[in-house]
């Protein structure tokens, strides 16, 4: 090849590369969304206990949600509309349901992540600080980086901080994998099919990778992104699989975390997310070195606090779209937007001021009452995809219907065992 063709070749293969960084958008921010308190504390938890009992299941469960998170990319590609514009569709009364839900997970995990975030900046503070003001700090810089950019300054962010915890999260497991397991060699772990691990087995599961509404918020960041860019069916699928593929590994990769440095160390392990996040760092800091305590802190706070920055945004952005439904108003109005990103992070900052005794008992409930509502939302969007006349490229296959229908009989087979369990047993 003549030195002219290679100097073509270069710039050609240099802006494939860069359109396809750029096209990389909504499946990037569902991942940040998702990897926050469902990753780094309840899959490192589900290490630490039952060691690597749960990866094959882990795995299994994100491959049987994939059809009803992709519906949201399906449906906005196709229609131009978001998924909750399908819900109205459907009915008033489904679209009533997603915003009372959508409120209450919005304000209470809002409050649970810059809690999170904000213990964890207390590691890189030079002073102590009272974690409501910490949390109050947090919360501003969420909100200055939203209202300053909007999409173009989260779609940047939440690229940042995933490259970031990829790097950092799998440094730290090889680290640990070279030291070895620190179970002693007749330690015994308990049972992940047993009655008493019912319960965080179940609800485990159905967080994983995160509650089926957030293909609500991926639909929307997706209509957001095609304002600016052009988007294909194809660039927008790729996107959403990089994302959703990549939280899976996630998933395994904290569950290595906790299987490689806390499972039968004797520790015990803290209830709430913030106590075992800082026990995390801790644990690794007198495991693998006085060193690591920074790099497992910056692994932790990035990734907290990227999920708060994609909950405030997607929740608030949700909200307003469903507001302006029911009130049938034109759509996508920045005003409303704004009003309840202030209002979601308003409401959050006073659940931590003056509820944050009760905030555990909380957000237990927002995610029970999640995990009890997937299903319906998991079935709505696949009835949307199902009953709408989509392009060829993105209707369901013959292969992805099988899996949506094993997917619907996993969902409300793990709610009737969550009844069971929770009411009946």
């Amino acid at each position: 090849m003549t030195d002219a063709a290679n100097t073509q070749v270069q710039p050609v293969r240099s802006q494939n590369f860069k359109q396809l960084i750029q096209s990389l958008g909504p499946g990037i921010m569902m991942a940040t969304a998702a990897v926050g308190g469902s990753h780094l504390v309840a899959s490192t938890k589900a290490g630490a206990i039952y060691g690597w009992q749960l990866a094959a299941l882990i795995l299994l469960v994100n491959l049987l949600k994939y059809p009803f998170f992709r519906a949201g990319v399906q449906f906005t590609m196709g229609t131009g509309n978001s998924l909750i514009q399908g819900y109205d569709s459907l009915g008033r009364g489904y679209l009533w349901v997603f915003t009372g839900l959508s409120m209450i997970s919005g304000i209470v995990n809002t409050a649970a992540l810059v809690l999170f975030s904000a213990s964890l900046l207390g590691y890189f503070l030079p002073v102590t600080l009272s974690l409501p003001v910490l949390s109050a700090i947090v919360a501003t810089a969420c909100l200055v980086i939203l209202l300053a950019g909007h999409y173009k300054a989260l779609d940047g962010l939440s690229k940042t901080i995933m490259a970031v915890l990829v790097i950092a999260t799998l440094s730290a497991v090889m680290i640990a994998a070279g030291k070895g397991a620190v179970a002693p060699a007749d330690f015994e772990a308990p049972s992940v099919w047993s009655i008493a691990s019912i319960g965080f087995v179940v609800v485990m599961m159905g967080w994983m990778p995160a509650p089926i509404e957030i293909s609500c918020l991926t639909s929307l960041w997706l209509k957001s992104q095609k304002k600016s860019q052009h988007v294909t069916p194809q660039s927008a699928l790729m996107d959403f699989n990089v994302g959703y593929i990549g939280t899976a590994i996630l998933a395994v990769v904290f569950l290595a975390l906790g299987a490689l440095v806390l499972h039968g160390s004797g520790t015990e392990l803290k209830s709430s997310g913030i106590g075992f996040s800082h026990q995390l760092v801790g644990l690794y800091a007198s495991t693998i070195g006085e060193w690591s305590r920074y790099l497992i802190a910056v692994i932790a706070f990035f990734c907290i606090f990227g999920s708060t920055i994609t909950v405030i945004d997607g929740y608030s952005r949700a909200l307003a779209e469903s507001q302006l439904l029911l009130q049938k108003k034109p759509l996508e109005q920045r005003s409303y937007h704004n009003a309840w990103m202030l209002l979601v992070t308003a409401a959050a900052l006073a659940i931590i001021f003056f509820f944050s005794s009760a905030l555990m008992p909380m957000l237990n409930f927002a995610m029970v009452l999640a995990f009890m509502t997937t299903p319906v939302f998991a079935l709505l969007n696949y009835l949307l995809v199902a009953n709408t006349a989509l392009p060829k490229a993105l209707q369901w296959s013959r292969t992805m219907k099988w899996l949506s229908w094993v997917g619907l009989t996993y969902l409300f087979g793990f709610l009737a065992v969550f009844i069971w369990w929770k009411w009946l047993m």
